[in-house]
C-alpha cells in the first residue's frame, strides 16, 4: 500500500521528512497537525478497489479505526450509535473510510471478505473498508485506538481528530447520550462554522499494529 501525503504551511517539510521516514522504516510518523491540508493518500479496500484521497476533494471525509473485537468498537456497533453516524454523513455527502490496521495474527485482523461480512452483519454504512494489516496508514495519522476519528473537510483540510465522543466507558447504553465530537465537527462544516472541539485525546483499545 502507497501513501503520499502534503501538509501544508510551515508544517510541509518538517511533517513530509518525518513522514517519508516513517514509510522507509515502519515507524510511527509525527502526528499529522489539526489545520494540516491532506491532499493525497491511496489506499485499497475490502473488495480490492484503490482509492485515494484527492479523489474526494469537495467532499467531506470521515476516517474511522476500527477493530471489531475491541469492546469500545462494540459498545458503539452494539447500540447502532456508529451506524448511524454512517448513515448521517453518507447521506450529507460525505465519504466514510473504516479503517482496518490490525495485523495479521492479532485482534481485529480480517480478510476482505471477512471485512465485508462484518459490514453487511452489523448494518454498517462506511463507503469502504480499508485495509491496513502493514499499518502504514494508521502510522501516517497516527491512529493509537479503536476507534480514533478523523473530519477532512471539502478543501481536505484535517478539521477534527480524536475520540468519537466524551464518554470514555465501554457501556453501550451510554454511547447515544454521550456529546459526538464527530456529527459536531460534521455539523459545523456544514454550516460553514469554526468547529468548537477540533481536537481530543482518543479512547479505546490500542490499534494492533505489527512490530
Amino acid at each position: 500500500m502507497e501513501i503520499t501525503m502534503t501538509l501544508s504551511n510551515s508544517l510541509k517539510l518538517s511533517a513530509a521528512t518525518l513522514l517519508g521516514a516513517a514509510l522507509m522504516t515502519g515507524t510511527a510518523s509525527a502526528k499529522i497537525a489539526t489545520g494540516s491540508t491532506v491532499s493525497d493518500m491511496q489506499v485499497t479496500d475490502s473488495n480490492g478497489t484503490v482509492h485515494n484521497l484527492s479523489d474526494f476533494a469537495g467532499k467531506n471525509v470521515v476516517l474511522e479505526w476500527t477493530n471489531d473485537g475491541c469492546p469500545y468498537v462494540k459498545k458503539h456497533y452494539s447500540s447502532g450509535n456508529m451506524q448511524a453516524l454512517q448513515k448521517e454523513a453518507t447521506a450529507d455527502g460525505a465519504v466514510w473510510l473504516s479503517v482496518i490496521s490490525s495485523a495479521p495474527g492479532k485482534q481485529g485482523h480480517v480478510s476482505g471478505e471477512e471485512a465485508n461480512a462484518l459490514t453487511t452483519t452489523r448494518g454498517a454504512a462506511p463507503t469502504a473498508v480499508i485495509l491496513d494489516e502493514t499499518g502504514v496508514k494508521g502510522r501516517t495519522f497516527s491512529a493509537k485506538t479503536t476507534p480514533h476519528m478523523f473530519v477532512i473537510d471539502a478543501s481536505q483540510t484535517l478539521v477534527y481528530q480524536g475520540a468519537i465522543d466524551d464518554d470514555r466507558s465501554a457501556d453501550p447504553m451510554k454511547a447515544k447520550t454521550a456529546n459526538n465530537f464527530v456529527r459536531a465537527a460534521l455539523a459545523s462544516v456544514k454550516a460553514g462554522e469554526a468547529i468548537a472541539t477540533a481536537e481530543t485525546t482518543p479512547y479505546g483499545c490500542s490499534v494492533k499494529y505489527g512490530s
